[in-house]
């Protein structure tokens, strides 16, 4: 099977493209190395996947359209589209720029998809769609008409295209909605990372509000685990959450972060920052149910192997 991964040299896509290329598929990995973090962070995310025979990194943007004419019309039979501009804070600062990427980049692959009859198709969606949802854990049938950035807005946007193609030419689309992953590679600007960065190099922390704020922390060998198995099993329209189901406070995070590391924090409280969820917490039983997913990771043990990781790469 031939399959192409959209961000591939990113957190997520570039440990995808290693199991898939590892596992025998044929990977296509499609990245721009934009300067939202520094490219050559990437380029080292997907540096073990270039010497497997079984993948080939083409290196353009999504949103050019006969690019993905070219790559999509040479036999690609999967698609997982992972590539996304992220970030809830940075969307509120350049709104446009995250509307053009990960909406009209989105539509570039689903008609490219479309007119090369990829029927398998796999969508990168995530947890902030469904906003300050009152209701836990979070489930797929919750209303998530109520995003509180554009970032999140435009997750639930790439949903309900994804929906349209589905209804309008039958092709099989699968959304998954990713719960704070985390492990090796984390971007550098996501919480785990910064925080242990900096605990490491004895510097202050900024816990933003007063450190309540839950989360859903996803370890990234689950995710793929998840998404290997919603690629095997797409068949019509799916939305799935993947998540730990087993959230905990930003203050308990970094007090175990602390202990992986064996040294203390000092932590300054700052303002909420506008965007910013109250929790997560996925209802995964769907997931669990359809996909056979199992996440095993517990938070304690995904630290210690995100911190050997940084040691070594630090």
């Amino acid at each position: 099977m031939k399959v192409l991964v959209t961000g591939a040299a990113g957190f997520i896509g570039s440990h995808l493209c290693e199991r898939l290329a590892g596992d025998g598929w044929t990977v296509v990995g499609v990245d721009n190395f934009d300067d939202f973090y520094d490219p050559q962070i990437k380029r080292s995310n997907i540096e073990g996947c270039l010497t497997n025979e079984n993948f080939h990194l083409v290196e353009v943007d999504i949103r050019d359209l006969s690019a993905m004419d070219r790559v999509i019309g040479d036999g690609i039979e999967v698609i997982v589209h992972l590539a996304a501009r992220a970030g809830v804070r940075p969307s509120i600062a350049q709104p446009l720029l995250y509307a053009d990427v990960n909406i009209k980049g989105t539509m570039a692959l689903l008609e490219a998809a479309k007119k090369h009859k990829v029927n398998k198709f796999i969508f990168a969606s995530s947890s902030s769609v469904y906003g300050n949802n009152e209701k836990v854990p979070f489930s797929e049938d919750d209303n998530v008409d109520f995003p509180i950035s554009p970032y999140a807005a435009t997750k639930k946007a790439g949903e309900l295209i994804c929906h349209t193609y589905h209804h309008l030419y039958g092709t099989s689309l699968t959304c998954l909605r990713f719960f704070t992953v985390y492990g090796p590679r984390q971007r550098p600007d996501l919480a785990i990372h910064k925080f242990a960065g900096l605990i490491e190099q004895g510097k202050p922390i900024s816990v933003y509000g007063d450190g309540s704020m839950s989360r859903d922390f996803t370890y990234i060998d689950d995710i793929i685990d998840g998404t290997v198995a919603a690629m095997e099993k797409c068949n019509g329209f799916n939305i799935y959450n993947l998540g730990e189901s087993r959230p905990i406070t930003v203050n308990d995070l970094v007090a175990e972060i602390e202990k992986a590391l064996g040294k203390k924090a000092i932590i300054e409280y700052v303002p909420l920052q506008p965007g910013d969820v109250e929790r997560t917490y996925a209802d995964v039983t769907k997931a669990v149910s359809e996909l056979g997913y199992n996440p095993k990771t517990k938070i304690e043990d995904g630290l210690a192997e995100f911190v050997t990781w940084l040691r070594k790469n630090a």
